[in-house]
């Protein structure tokens, strides 16, 4: 059998919803990272322009939301990353439940791989970047910056490269990245807890078990969900625990399909996979790239070279930049050697270096962790933003051109993308 026509079972073995939402998934997120960059790119030229008041005005507006003795005043910075996070990370959590169970972690065979290249690319990074600022407890508060990936980015600059790809690329890239998301939730709820109030935590857990019991009577309404979903988001948010695990909490109570239900038509969406759907666009689109527009504008003024080789922006850079790719191709070369796992079809090792190079572009998530890391901390907020920020575009750019290099040039027919 051909590359082009092996590559296309690989679309064909999945159930058909699942194969129509990858390929969605696959156009949508390359489309909105390239949007993501921009976002990025517009914010730096604001922040270091005439305009940068202007700028920091946008992030520091005061945005207010009060219902009876309920009042929420944030500034819009801040509505952006527990607001409209919390739905990014629903959409996360409804991506991770249906790859679960209908799509690409729904079977040990193609769970092993990423699943060993996920935990590497999680551990060396956070290593390297405790070994740098080993000493400094402050400074170790951000060591989970460099652990995540930006599928989004990265499928971004996969879409550069046109038919060179092939699809198992696309498809081991895109399971290790939401193997990653949902490590960084793990992360996020044990690692980047404040102080907890406990009456505004029961009540989450109130409603949390509302909810379970909700699914529990096969209640396929989205309605309620997404009405106790905001509720739970508010107990969350004035618990002290971040308010983006009620998004997570929401997503994973969502019904979908599974061998208990009655959802046999191929035609037919489960609730999840519904919102799901509804939810992409908007998050792709316009949620992701407002908050790449927020967060990302660094002021360089005053800065040096030299302030890279600071620890913090230092053990970000050689987190994401040296720690993602010996992570990943180390794992991914001993589950080969091993049997655990072979290279998948159009796949080698210099097709999995130049893959986790491009693992190295955190920026969305680690943007985010960097927030929650140093929120009392500006100097270092701003440190790790430029570790970010650098590292994220020397892995994007030596990505590119190694895999440019690496990949064979094929025709659209050639490259078997398979379409679902």
């Amino acid at each position: 059998m051909s590359t082009s026509g092996k590559e296309s079972v690989i679309i064909r073995v999945l159930p058909g919803r699942a194969a129509r939402a990858l390929h969605n998934f696959f156009q949508m997120e390359a489309a909105g990272g390239i949007l993501l960059i921009f976002a990025a790119v517009l914010a730096m030229v604001l922040a270091n322009s005439p305009w940068s008041a202007w700028y920091e005005a946008f992030r520091d507006l005061p945005v207010q939301m009060r219902v009876g003795e309920l009042n929420l005043a944030k500034p819009l910075l801040l509505w952006i990353n527990d607001g409209l996070m919390a739905i990014f990370f629903l959409l996360v959590a409804l991506e991770i439940k249906r790859e679960v169970l209908s799509g690409q972690l729904s079977s040990r065979a193609q769970l092993i791989q990423p699943l060993v290249c996920a935990i590497a690319g999680v551990a060396v990074p956070g290593a390297i970047y405790a070994w740098v600022n080993m000493g400094d407890a402050e400074s170790m508060r951000g060591w989970a910056i460099p652990t995540a990936t930006d599928i989004a980015f990265a499928l971004g600059i996969l879409s550069l490269l046109g038919s060179r790809v092939p699809l198992a690329m696309k498809l081991l890239l895109s399971t290790i990245a939401v193997i990653d998301d949902l490590m960084a939730i793990i992360i996020i709820a044990v690692f980047y807890t404040s102080e907890l109030s406990m009456g505004a935590l029961i009540g989450a857990f109130v409603v949390l078990g509302v909810m379970i019991a909700m699914n529990r009577m096969r209640v396929r309404s989205l309605a309620p969900y997404l009405v106790l979903g905001a509720v739970m988001w508010v107990f969350v948010l004035k618990s002290g625990v971040h308010a983006t695990l009620a998004g997570v909490a929401t997503g994973l109570l969502i019904p979908h399909v599974d061998k208990n239900n009655d959802i046999n038509d191929e035609t037919e969406y489960s609730p999840l996979e519904w919102l799901e759907h509804a939810l992409h666009k908007w998050v792709a689109y316009a949620i992701l790239p407002l908050f790449a527009f927020a967060n990302a504008g660094l002021a360089l003024a005053g800065m040096s070279a030299s302030d890279l080789l600071e620890p913090v922006p230092l053990g970000i850079a050689l987190g994401l930049v040296v720690g993602k790719p010996v992570g990943i191709v180390a794992a991914a070369v001993l589950a080969h050697v091993t049997g655990m796992a072979r290279f998948s079809e159009g796949m080698n090792f210099k097709a999995v270096l130049g893959l986790g190079m491009l693992c190295g572009i955190g920026f969305t998530m680690s943007l985010f962790i960097a927030s929650l890391a140093f929120s009392t901390s500006p100097h270092q907020a701003e440190a790790s933003v430029l570790g970010v920020l650098c590292a994220s575009v020397v892995s994007a750019v030596m990505g590119y051109l190694w895999l440019r290099w690496a990949l064979p040039a094929r025709s659209g027919a050639a490259a078997g993308t398979g379409k679902a």
